[in-house]
């Protein structure tokens, strides 16, 4: 028996970080959070060109349509290949058949020309007719005149911010220096650290997987007002896995708790990109209710339709070699790696 239902959406990814599988150890081992993105995150976004980014997120694009979801919301960090990224990730995706909503997130830690060429990227994409937001990596890593510069730019392009918050404690005063700059568009990722009664607006990004793996804690997201939504962080772009984790995630802080949360969380993903709604996914399970799903492993797509196209069936994407994509990843993570 087989379902049909609408395509999911990975509300926080980091399709950059797809080449990373396999790269070398750091110099030592991160024993923070802090040292971990000094370590492994920002020694490999600095390595990255654009022939990288472009294997890298044409794999997590097929990887998505192999885990059944037609849209994925990213974050790009690049600093030494800014301009032309964004338009590079998304003629990958288009490539595969997967909708993207993109950004590049600025930060200051690189120095300040780096903020002035990220949000340059962010307009040059958005105005040429990109579907994108204007990021910002986060409030720890730039300066007040960065933050209000990106919020800024985000309001005069009519468009929302896409920015980590409270993802470790160092990032523990974002809420004071965002309030005032966030409104109802903006993602603020993470918000692991973020109290309860924060004044921030936008939709929370819960990424359960990430949060174990990066040892910050767990974001608890039922106890925010905010709408949530669903992310991977970059680690692949299983929506029907991330919801099976967010409930167990939930359940070990409220023994109470039902999979109907988890469930409304990926649901909200179609707020972010509602032309996801329209897609078509057919499932190799029936029903594709939250009940069921919590405790069956194994569910995969049979057929992706985008827009109306069928992109994915028989295991396959339709529009690219699979083997062809994998191969090419390949070269360029091993180029990537012998940079680290």
């Amino acid at each position: 028996m087989t379902a049909t239902t609408p395509g999911p959406v990975c509300a926080h990814h980091h399709l950059y970080s797809e080449l990373a599988r396999g790269m070398p150890p750091p110099p030592k081992v991160a024993t923070n959070f802090q040292e971990i993105l000094e370590q492994i995150w920002w020694r490999l976004d600095r390595a990255l060109d654009l022939d990288m980014l472009y294997a890298s997120a044409r794999l997590g694009a097929l990887e998505a349509l192999e885990a059944g979801t037609t849209a994925i919301v990213d974050h790009n960090e690049s600093p030494n290949a800014i301009e032309g990224s964004l338009s590079v990730l998304a003629e990958a995706c288009e490539e595969v058949g997967v909708r993207l909503l993109t950004a590049y997130g600025v930060s200051d830690r690189n120095g300040p020309d780096q903020v002035e060429r990220g949000l340059a990227e962010n307009e040059r994409f958005i105005k040429e007719g990109g579907k994108g937001l204007v990021g910002i990596h986060a409030a720890f890593t730039c300066t007040d005149e960065s933050l209000e510069a990106a919020a800024g730019l985000a309001k005069d392009l009519g468009v929302g911010v896409h920015i980590h918050v409270c993802e470790g404690i160092g990032d523990i005063d974002a809420p004071q220096r965002l309030e005032g700059l966030t409104e109802d568009n903006w993602l603020i990722s993470h918000c692991v650290h973020l109290p309860t009664d924060h004044n921030l607006k936008g939709t929370i990004l819960h990424n359960p997987r990430s949060n174990l793996n990066n040892g910050v804690g767990y974001a608890d997201p039922a106890r925010f007002s905010n709408p949530v939504a669903l992310g991977t962080d970059g680690i692949g772009a299983n929506m029907i896995e991330s919801f099976r984790l967010a409930y167990v995630m939930q359940r070990s802080v409220d023994v109470t708790a039902g999979p109907d949360p988890a469930w409304s969380w990926l649901e909200e993903g179609w707020n972010i990109v509602p032309e996801a709604r329209s897609d078509q996914v057919t499932w190799s399970y029936d029903p594709m209710d939250p009940w069921h799903l919590a405790f069956t492993p194994g569910v995969h797509p049979l057929e992706v339709k985008v827009d109306g196209e069928v992109v994915f069936a028989e295991g396959k994407p339709t529009r690219v070699d699979g083997e062809e994509i994998r191969a090419k990843a390949r070269e360029q993570a091993e180029r990537l790696h012998a940079r680290l």
